[in-house]
């Protein structure tokens, strides 16, 4: 059985462990390739690169900044993708209270203050009740300071520079797959719910008790979703 490309996007301060599970359990349906989304500071430069490094056609799936990558690639260039999943993401731009919060965080690192980005963004990335998952806690910090200050500026001032992606949406001509966890702090369920009645045909999955970082909270719920958008 010829395996699938699976191009996976990370979110912003995450690297290919957001995916682990995934990349580890897709093995016999798929071929996952993780994009390196940290040279760039804006969504096309990020889109372009991925399609300049990766085959002529592929699936794709994006989390959270990956999803506003996707939403990019798939306007310059929708018929290289074959299947699309977008979990723990937002088609709007962002509100001007969130572009605040996001500069607020840029001038912390700029101020040497990195490592403090991480533990003010955990209630947001993660649900409430696995703040005291050391496990998983430990994971998250790790991808950060892996990703490192320069990549996150980079990829802050590309998020600033984004647009609305409603219009690509709806263009949206193959099997799509989109994800949430149910308590969801950063892209809140209703917006998945108003993203999947966009795309025509779009499956729509909410995992329960999981918030934003859904690959990493429940990585078996995700990857039976997954497993099965790529049957399709």
């Amino acid at each position: 059985m010829r395996r699938l490309p699976l191009v996976l996007l990370p979110g912003l301060l995450c690297d290919a462990e957001l995916w682990r599970h995934q990349i580890d359990r897709l093995q016999d349906v798929a071929d996952p390739i993780v994009a390196d989304l940290t040279k760039d500071d804006s969504m096309e430069a990020m889109a372009r690169s991925v399609l300049d490094a990766m085959p002529e056609r592929f699936a794709l799936a994006g989390l959270s900044m990956g999803g506003y990558v996707a939403h990019t690639l798939l306007r310059l260039a929708p018929e290289r993708v074959s299947h699309l999943a977008l979990l723990d993401t937002n088609f709007r731009a962002d509100t001007d209270a969130q572009r605040t919060r996001r500069r607020d965080m840029m001038s912390l690192a700029e101020k040497g203050a990195f490592k403090g980005v991480t533990p003010r963004l955990l209630p947001h990335l993660i649900h409430k009740d696995r703040l005291e998952d050391t496990s998983l806690v430990t994971a998250v910090m790790k991808m950060a300071e892996s990703v490192g200050k320069a990549a996150f500026l980079r990829q802050e001032r590309a998020i600033l520079g984004r647009t609305d992606g409603s219009e690509a949406l709806r263009a949206i001509a193959c099997p799509t797959l989109v994800l949430c966890g149910a308590e969801d702090a950063l892209t809140p369920r209703r917006l998945h719910e108003k993203m999947a009645g966009m795309i025509p045909g779009a499956r729509l999955v909410v995992v329960p008790d999981c918030g934003h970082l859904s690959t990493m909270e429940r990585p078996e719920a995700v990857t039976q979703a997954m497993r099965e958008w790529l049957s399709a």
